[in-house]
């Protein structure tokens, strides 16, 4: 068997899931409070370091030796992936509802369908019923639950740096207290799952904590991808070449290399 062959196959398999999250992020490059994800490829040397203490045989004999061997022809892999969770490029905008958190692993909470979800995309606006919603139509929490609404006669809306909202009395310019945004800290970021709209799913709600004060709300701007398009780049041109040199290897497997076997048995016969 031509283990080389399938070897370069799962190699370049591996690849073409690269170029899938590459493409995924260099689409979402412009996307509000997009978080850049990548791939962990697995190699011999990192599946032996992991598993070397969990091996079948005792180590130092010819039946570990015998495993290992078999072991190095094991294929490249996808063995992890993760999402980039750097806070993004502050941009500042002319809309009052427009929201940012400028400190790393603080979430906005809004109220979908399928329950309540976190997104770092503040780009808030008013729906007809004065509720604040998010681009999707999903309404933005405050930290009691529930959500946000404003009277047609808020012409005046403020929020500090801790979420605390607050409007205009009508007819003046007095301001008074409003609902506070909901800023949720999860206490493992690896435990969030992405979903579509830009939304992350926490399965585990107990999991999740709400700051008081986070000083981290900036009103007025938004939070831009943290995606590095240059470095992106940089990737697709890496793995289109893998995929390139892999393609190589296998037509040596199955071409150069069967030609050659079949020609020095002609020659014997």
């Amino acid at each position: 068997m031509q283990t080389g062959y399938y070897s370069s196959a799962a190699g370049m398999v591996t690849q073409f899931n690269r170029l899938d999250t590459i493409a995924n992020n260099l689409a979402n490059v412009n996307t509000n409070g997009f978080k850049e994800d990548n791939l962990v490829v697995g190699d011999f040397m990192r599946i032996y370091q992991e598993k070397r203490d969990e091996l079948p045989n005792e180590n130092q004999t010819k039946e570990a030796a015998k495993f290992i061997n078999r072991t190095m022809t094991r294929a490249p892999q996808v063995v992890d992936e993760y999402s980039n969770f750097s806070v993004g490029q502050m941009q500042k905008s002319t809309n009052s509802l427009d929201f940012a958190l400028s400190k790393e692993g603080l979430f906005f909470a809004v109220k979908t369908p399928e329950g309540v979800r976190l997104t770092r995309d503040g780009a808030f606006s008013l729906d007809d019923e004065g509720r604040l919603v998010t681009k999707e139509g999903y309404e933005v929490l405050a930290d009691d639950g529930e959500g946000i609404s404003f009277a047609t006669t808020d012409t005046t809306i403020k929020a500090d740096k801790n979420g605390q909202l607050y409007t205009n009395i009508p007819g003046g310019i007095t301001l008074t207290a409003n609902k506070k945004l909901y800023i949720a800290q999860p206490q493992n970021l690896k435990d969030l799952k992405k979903e579509g709209d830009n939304l992350y799913r926490l399965d585990d709600m107990k999991d999740l904590a709400t700051l008081d004060e986070s000083g981290a709300v900036l009103q007025g701007f938004v939070e831009k991808s943290n995606v590095n398009a240059v470095k992106m780049m940089t990737n697709l041109i890496e793995a289109n070449r893998l995929v390139g040199m892999y393609q190589k290897a296998m037509d040596t497997q199955m071409n150069d290399m069967n030609r050659d076997a079949i020609e020095k048995i002609a020659k014997k016969a």
